[in-house]
Order: structure tokens, then C-alpha cells, then sequence
């Protein structure tokens, strides 16, 4: 027994020996190798009054070491560390210092970043809140510019921590104090250290002399517009639309109106491919537009604009009229801009008259035809009982309302409109979160804009070539046109009389009113169009040919057309897919869809119902038989059936679409 337990006790001592002894060596050989590195013996050397310290560079070339304030370092950040805690590769107290193999010099991200998953890793992370900024910080400097190899020494970065920070003496001053103050207005010059041209033009701009000059800390300095950590390249397209968005942080009302214009818009879309603020007002040699060497100085304005709209490739020379654009043009000023203030109040009335008046027409509507459906049941709402019955042998027959060239001329308007809509919303509300996913799906501004002009064209073309086809009766009958005739579109003394009729029935004050050919919603939709097309054509074309409009016209056309067009535009389509749809398919007596715009024809049934007035006009006349036609086949009718409802389907996409956008833009 005691033999088995001096055995076990002469294995724990062998075992011991064994191994904590070479533990036990390293563990000393470590702190031999750095005997005597405390912080005094290292400043001795290091504080900067003895002298240039001077080491082995690249290329056989020697660099001078940046010497350590001992009150700075006192002060700093790193002021409870040891120096060899960063600079572990040292062993020794002696000149021209030995330095342990295999030991990488100081790196600032490897340790910052090791302390950071630490404290996660140990649950504290929340409660040192500057240690999880240092991490984002290197995150964002890891992807930046900075971070990319130097193109003269590719081993080595553009800029390290030190370059900016000199850990040595690194500290944030608290925020409001005279000391953070300080430390914001020496960033320009701690900047120029490396980009030394940059400096220069800095220091004679508007902001250079603000924070140079009168010590303003409120003006920008470099971090404002590059950011601290997460730099790119300037001529990348992220630093582009990045320092675009960082000036509207300091002139939000220049930015708010500059996003209101096309080169805003595309720019709020993610592209380029317009002019930003510094394209217009430069870069780091900004100054005032009232100072004659300024960009946008009156007498330099087009030039400046030439330098984008050049006459080469396939964009146009600016012309004289690109001076007076006013490109930070808003309608809340009428003494500034009077005509932007006028288009956009005209717009505005329009919009709210024409929905006040037409949705409260729709409802009324809805309501009234409801509540008859609901007390009569089954029995239609409209009275023919006392129209003449269909002849003998005709019961079967269809009713030619639309002829085939007003059915493709419809089926035309209808989906080229849909995408000019499609095409033009995207611009109209580019910071609708369905704006850039769908101008992306669209090809980007510059194939999205084709397919908007070529739409624009076949909806003009159609518009026009349907006058011809309209005007050419007419002329030839003209002794016999009656203007206010039943087969007339033009609105008369009758339509007024109607729509009074139309609202005491609403409020129950009288019989529904009969109509003829034509009712007065009716042509309200046929005359709407040329109204729209004038406002919306004219204001395109002068977007589409600026140079050309700008040899004649002034600048202030450039700022009014897009208001026009665009709010045109707005209440076309939001009209038509909210009135139109409901006069034509969704009020219960039509509901879910009408035929015959897609047909061209109706039961006889259905015309003693919907136009009893124009029924008995021409069976009175002996005319109903020229107009009769066999039904449609089944499967036309089922074929116009499936383009009804897919036009509605995408109408009431665009319209919500529409919505979304016109929500987010309040």
C-alpha cells in the first residue's frame, strides 16, 4: 500500500517537473525580454528632446519616428497603457532595439478589434459604448478608400489610424466644449498634411474662410462631406451621391429644392448620370454666386452648364435660356419666383376641384344606386316600361355603340397611358421605397425616358389622327351637323340640365335622369384628353428639346413645365382610375365590368336602359335596324372579358402605386 501510493506521488513530482518547469522558463524568458520597457525608460528616448530618432524605412531609406509628448500622452486616450502593450515586438531597453521574431508590429485594428469581441463575448459591450463605436469605426475604415493599397507602395495602405489620430496623443474632447471645438477646426489642416491641393482650394472657398479664417464651426470641414472612416473614392458613384446628400445637411432648403428638380430626382433614384451640387458650384473651391469668379455667377452660369450639356455625343449645347433656370426654384416664394408660385397654386385648384367635385359625384352615386338595389331587390332602378318594345325578330340582335376604330384607338390610349405612367411615376415620387426597385426593372432614367417618348408619340399620334377621323363627317355633312345635336359630343344647355337632374335624384329629390347618346360624364371623358394632352404635351416637348425651347424662351419655362406635366398627370391618372373606373365598371348597375368599349356592342336591353332617350329616337325614326349587328362570338366576348379586367388590374396598381408615393412624399 505504500509502495502503490509513493509511486503515484513520484508520477505528480515527475509530471510537475516535466512540464511546469519549461512554462515556468517562458513565462520569465517573457518578462525578461521586456525587463526594464516601462513608460519613463521608453519616453527618455522617445519625448522628442533628445534629438531625431531616426530607423530603417523602405527602399533602403531611413524614417524619422514622430516623437511622444509625455503631457499629450498623459492626456490621450492610451494614457493607462504601457508602451510595450501596443509595441510588443521590442525586447529590449537598448538603441537600435531587438525586436522578437514572429511578433507583428503595432496594428490599431487587430487590437481594437480583439477587445471589442471580448467585451461581447463577456456580455459588457453595452456598457462601453465608445469601445463599439471604435469598432464600427474600423468596419467602415476596412471598406473605405483609405484602406485600399497605395498605389506608389501597394503594400501598405492609402492611410492608417496614426496618419490621422497620432495614437500617441489621441483624445475626443467632450462634445461642447471649446476644446471640441478647437479639435473640429484643425481637421482641414490635419487633412491637408496629405492632400496638400486640396488644402489650397479649401482655404480661399466660402467654407475654407469660414473655418480658417473666422474660426465658424458651424461651416464644413472635410468629415462633413467625406465622412471620418468611411471614405471612398470622390470619383466613385457612392461618393457622389454621398457628399450630394451630406450638403443637404447643412442647406436643407437648397437640398429640398434641388431634389424637386430632374437632376435631383434621378440623383434621389441612386444614379449619377445627373448634375450634383459640386458639378454646378464645385468642390473644394466653393464660393458665393453673388462673387464674380464663382461657378454659378451669372456671367460664368452657362458655361458652367456647358461643361454637362457640351453639344457632344448626343447631348445638346446649352443654350441662353439655361441662364435664368432656377435651379433652387420654389413655390413657396412669390417674390422670388412668381411663376413657379402661380403654376403651382393654378395646379393645386385645379386638382382639388376637379376631385371635389367628381368623387363627391361617385359616392352620391354609389349611395343613391345602392339604396334603390336594396328596396326594389331584383328590379332595375331605371323605368323602361314605358319605352316601345323591341321589334319582332330583333330581340336577339346587339347594339353597335363603338365602332372597330374607336375600340383600337381606346385599347391604344389605354395602354400607352399605362406606360407613360409606369415610366414617368418613378420621377414623380423617386423617394417612394417601389421607386428604385422599379426604375431598376425599367432600365435605369435613360431607357425608362425612351420609353416614354415613344409612348408619348403614339398617344399623340392617336389623339391627333382621331380629330381627322372625327372631322372628316363633319366636313362632309356639315350642313346637317347639329352642334348640340344628340350625336354631338359637345357639351350644351341639356348636360347642365342633366347634371342638376343627376343630383336631385343623389338626394332623392326626383326620377333619374334619361340620356341620349351621350351622357355628360361621357363627354367630360372625351374632352378631359384634350385639356391633358395640351397641358402634358406642350410641358413634355419643352423637357424634351430644352435647347431648343431655351433660344427663345426663359429660363423659368424649365421650372414651370415640370409642375404642369407633373401634376397634369397626376390628376389624369388618378381621375381615370378612380371616376372613370367607377362611371364605367364599378358602380353597382355596371359592376364588375363593362363590355363594350372592348365588344363595341350591347344588348338592345341594355341600350333601352343605359340611353332609353336615344332608343326611342331611332325606333322612332326608323334608324334602329342600321345600327343592329349579330352578337359578338363566345369567345370574343370571353377575350374581352380577360382585357377588361387586366387593364383594370393594372390601373388599380398603377393607382396604388400612386398612393404610396403621394403619402410619402407629405
Amino acid at each position: 500500500m505504500l509502495r502503490s501510493r509513493l509511486a503515484v506521488w513520484f508520477v505528480v513530482a515527475w509530471f510537475g517537473v516535466a512540464v511546469g518547469l519549461p512554462i515556468g522558463v517562458a513565462a520569465a524568458g517573457d518578462e525578461d525580454a521586456h525587463a526594464g520597457l516601462d513608460n519613463p525608460t521608453c519616453l527618455s528616448c522617445h519625448d522628442g528632446e533628445h534629438g531625431d530618432i531616426d530607423v530603417p524605412g523602405t527602399d533602403d531609406e531611413t524614417r524619422t519616428l514622430l516623437p511622444v509628448e509625455p503631457d499629450a500622452f498623459a492626456e490621450s486616450v492610451h494614457s493607462g497603457m504601457e508602451c510595450i502593450d501596443c509595441h510588443r515586438e521590442i525586447t529590449d531597453a537598448v538603441a537600435e532595439h531587438q525586436k522578437a521574431e514572429g511578433v507583428d508590429p503595432p496594428d490599431c485594428v487587430t487590437c481594437h478589434t480583439a477587445l471589442q469581441e471580448g467585451a461581447a463575448g463577456g456580455g459588457i459591450s453595452g456598457d462601453r459604448g465608445r469601445m463599439k463605436i471604435v469598432a464600427n469605426n474600423i468596419a467602415s475604415y476596412k471598406a473605405s478608400f483609405h484602406a485600399l493599397p497605395n498605389e506608389d507602395e501597394p503594400d501598405k495602405p492609402n492611410a492608417v489610424c496614426n496618419d490621422c489620430h497620432n495614437v500617441h496623443a489621441f483624445r475626443v474632447p467632450p462634445a461642447g466644449t471649446p476644446e471640441r471645438d478647437q479639435w473640429r477646426l484643425e481637421i482641414p489642416e490635419l487633412c491637408g498634411t496629405c492632400h496638400d491641393y486640396q488644402l489650397e482650394e479649401y482655404a480661399e472657398s466660402v467654407h475654407g474662410k469660414q473655418v480658417l479664417e473666422e474660426h465658424n464651426t458651424e461651416a464644413a470641414v472635410c468629415t462633413d462631406c467625406h465622412t471620418s472612416h468611411n471614405i471612398e473614392a470622390s470619383a466613385s458613384d457612392v461618393a457622389k451621391l454621398a457628399i450630394t446628400e451630406s450638403c443637404g445637411n447643412c442647406h436643407e432648403d437648397r437640398y429640398a429644392s434641388y431634389k424637386a428638380t430632374y437632376h435631383g430626382k434621378i440623383t434621389t433614384l441612386g444614379y449619377d448620370s445627373t448634375a450634383k451640387c459640386f458639378d454646378c458650384h464645385g468642390s473644394h473651391d466653393i464660393q458665393p454666386s453673388s462673387d464674380p469668379v464663382a461657378r454659378m455667377h451669372r456671367d460664368n452660369r452657362l458655361e458652367s452648364c456647358q461643361e454637362c450639356h457640351s453639344g457632344r455625343k448626343d447631348v445638346q449645347l446649352a443654350t441662353a435660356g439655361f441662364i435664368s433656370f432656377s435651379p433652387h426654384g420654389t413655390a413657396d416664394d412669390f417674390d422670388a419666383y412668381p411663376e413657379i408660385w402661380i403654376a403651382e397654386k393654378m395646379m393645386i385648384g385645379l386638382l382639388v376641384g376637379t376631385f371635389a367635385f367628381f368623387w363627391l359625384h361617385t359616392l352620391l352615386w354609389f349611395y343613391r344606386e345602392y339604396k334603390e338595389r336594396q328596396q326594389r331587390k331584383s328590379e332595375p332602378h331605371v323605368q323602361i316600361d314605358g319605352l316601345a318594345a323591341v321589334p319582332v325578330g330583333l330581340e336577339g340582335k346587339h347594339f353597335r355603340r363603338f365602332s372597330r376604330t374607336w375600340r383600337i384607338a381606346h385599347i391604344l390610349f389605354a395602354v400607352s397611358l399605362m406606360i407613360l405612367t409606369l415610366t414617368g411615376i418613378p420621377l414623380f415620387y423617386p423617394e417612394a421605397p417601389w421607386a428604385k426597385p422599379l426604375m431598376t426593372l425599367l432600365g435605369g432614367p435613360h431607357t425608362a425616358g425612351i420609353i416614354h417618348r415613344v409612348n408619348a408619340v403614339i398617344f399623340s399620334g392617336v389623339f391627333f389622327w382621331h380629330l381627322f377621323y372625327m372631322g372628316i363627317p363633319i366636313v362632309r355633312d356639315w350642313k346637317n351637323f347639329r352642334i348640340f345635336g344628340p350625336n354631338s359630343l359637345i357639351p350644351g344647355l341639356q348636360d347642365l340640365k342633366d347634371i342638376l337632374a343627376m343630383f336631385k335624384w343623389f338626394f332623392g329629390m326626383g326620377p333619374r335622369p334619361v340620356f341620349d347618346r351621350w351622357t355628360y360624364w361621357e363627354k367630360f371623358d372625351y374632352w378631359a384628353p384634350f385639356w391633358g394632352v395640351t397641358i402634358i404635351g406642350v410641358s413634355g416637348l419643352v423637357m424634351w428639346i430644352p435647347y431648343v425651347v431655351a433660344r427663345y424662351l426663359p429660363g423659368w419655362v424649365f421650372n414651370v413645365a415640370p409642375i404642369f406635366h407633373g401634376e397634369e398627370a397626376f390628376l389624369a391618372v388618378v381621375f381615370l382610375f378612380t371616376v372613370h373606373f367607377f362611371n364605367n365598371h364599378f358602380r353597382p348597375d355596371k359592376f364588375p365590368l363593362d363590355r363594350v368599349m372592348f365588344t363595341g356592342t350591347m344588348t338592345l336591353d341594355e341600350l333601352k336602359h343605359q340611353h332609353p332617350l336615344q332608343y326611342q329616337r331611332l325606333l322612332d325614326s326608323g334608324e334602329l335596324e342600321q345600327h343592329l349587328v349579330d352578337p359578338p362570338s363566345a369567345k370574343f366576348v370571353g377575350f374581352s372579358t380577360v382585357l377588361g379586367f387586366t387593364l383594370i388590374v393594372i390601373g388599380l396598381t398603377l393607382l396604388t402605386l400612386v398612393g404610396i408615393g403621394f403619402f410619402t412624399s407629405l
